[in-house]
């Protein structure tokens, strides 16, 4: 009976009585002592809250920092890809004499090379000639009595461009509408 009531009691030491010191269960304190050790235990707990709240403030300004850094060199690798077809079209400038064949090998060799930045950054044409209108792909510049089905597209005036799923631009195209069904007689 006696273990378990000193097992519920919290067991504190005295300073005063050393390292040898037996334990005294709390309600044994004077009220000066226990203030005293009340008042330390809450200075432990104010102190360590003020450097949890610091950790998470210097948490916060690193992630702020970091992200601001992502936000400013997001486009880096992108950006470092288009400088070679910038270099390839300022080369067709400098030259002085050549024909128009060289220039058009010029223009489809650069023309690759943006090509191929595109891919490799998930920007994707939408060139969508036969397919189905669709408002959040395409854009409507015109529509054409034509046999196709209502609402296909029949042409495009203008490429779109998505960014992975999300639309650069749409797509400017010319849709069919039905023709006007001749009058019975």
């Amino acid at each position: 009976m006696q273990d378990e009531q000193n097992s519920q009691e919290p067991l504190h030491t005295s300073s005063e009585e050393g390292a040898n010191a037996t334990s005294t269960p709390y309600e044994e304190l004077s009220l000066e002592e226990r203030l005293a050790k009340a008042e330390a235990l809450a200075q432990d707990n104010h102190d360590n809250f003020l450097r949890a709240k610091a950790e998470t403030d210097n948490v916060r300004k690193r992630a702020s920092i970091d992200l601001q850094q992502a936000r400013k060199f997001a486009l880096e690798s992108f950006a470092a890809e288009l400088v070679t077809v910038k270099d390839s079209l300022e080369a067709a400038l400098t030259v002085q004499h050549s024909e128009v064949e060289a220039y058009r090998n010029g223009v489809e060799l650069t023309l690759r090379q943006l090509c191929s930045v595109f891919e490799k950054f998930n920007v994707m044409e939408i060139s969508p000639v036969g397919e189905k209108f669709d408002p959040n792909r395409h854009q409507a510049i015109s529509a054409l009595e034509s046999d196709e089905a209502p609402n296909t597209v029949l042409s495009v005036m203008q490429k779109g461009y998505a960014l992975h799923e999300r639309i650069l631009r749409p797509a400017f195209v010319t849709v069919a509408k039905a023709k006007p069904e001749a009058p019975a007689e």
